[in-house]
């Protein structure tokens, strides 16, 4: 039986802002949630299309801030597929009350937005003490936690994993390495530093796969050095879809032709075992 493919990063918005009104976090919302909203029927239509069985769907935070709602009903409605990755401020007091409530009504995993799109970096809160009962609960109850950040972040993350060992944390879009300087990845040091902690996890998206392409960098030569130092049992494939251009299914090619260097073992733990390994209810 061939090995399913599931996707751990595709966004849905609502097209009802009544029931479900934007509140972006920072005050922006991100331009391509207005110009390419998906919904979750929509999604589900394009994963049909693209051959994609399964979705770990991550919240929007530049459209709904920490308000979870529509990625956890729309979850929920087609659990047989889909698993809600939604967001929450660690720093309160009451994180661990939300995360309850928010694991509770379907959510499967969470997600840190320290910037992109619609704000700078600044990951000055990622390790701030008042987030650790958060933290601790996410150990507690097995869900995975991703952050998305630059290599700015990384001494933060490390510090993280360290001090939550049994927290699996997975680095949206690689942390976004400097890699056109090619072989070794001299500028891309701070993301390999990190290959000694087994809890840290890496999404491979359309950014890195455009990135690839630059400068001296290459498709065989970052892959191969990426799986030599975190395994492929480390590393799952995320569409970013429809924040990146294109359809779900040129976005799916898109990736198996920069992993076709790769063994199709290999190939099987990005496109879906690490998947599941992460999000047990897409098993």
């Amino acid at each position: 039986m061939a090995q399913e493919i599931i996707d751990i990063h595709p966004h849905i918005i609502s097209n009802d802002e009544t029931r479900y009104p934007p509140a972006p976090l920072f005050g922006k919302r991100s331009e391509w949630s207005k110009e390419r909203p998906t919904t979750v029927e929509t999604l589900i239509e394009s994963m049909d299309a693209a051959g994609v069985a399964k979705a770990a769907v991550v919240h929007s935070s530049t459209t709904y801030g920490f308000d979870n709602s529509y990625v956890v009903e729309a979850c929920s409605e087609h659990a047989d597929r889909l698993a809600a990755v939604g967001s929450v401020d660690v720093l309160q007091p009451d994180a661990p009350e939300r995360i309850r409530e928010w694991v509770g009504r379907g959510l499967a995993g969470l997600r840190l937005f320290t910037g992109g799109s619609t704000k700078d970096f600044d990951p000055s809160g990622l390790d701030d003490e008042r987030s650790f009962p958060a933290w601790e609960l996410c150990g507690e109850l097995n869900l995975p936690m991703c952050i998305q950040t630059g290599p700015v972040g990384l001494p933060q993350v490390e510090r993280l994993a360290k001090r939550f060992p049994s927290v699996s944390i997975i680095l949206d879009h690689l942390a976004r390495p400097e890699v056109s300087d090619g072989m070794p990845y001299a500028k891309a040091q701070s993301l390999f530093d990190l290959t000694t902690f087994d809890n840290i996890y890496l999404k491979l998206t359309p950014r890195i796969f455009g990135d690839v392409q630059k400068g001296s960098a290459s498709p065989e030569t970052f892959f191969a050095s990426v799986l030599d130092a975190f395994g492929a049992q480390r590393i799952a494939w995320g569409s970013n879809y429809p924040t990146s251009p294109g359809t779900l299914a040129e976005i799916l090619a898109t990736a198996r032709s920069s992993l076709a260097c790769l063994s199709e073992e290999d190939r099987a733990w990005i496109f879906g075992k690490t998947a599941q390994l992460l999000y047990p209810t897409l098993a």
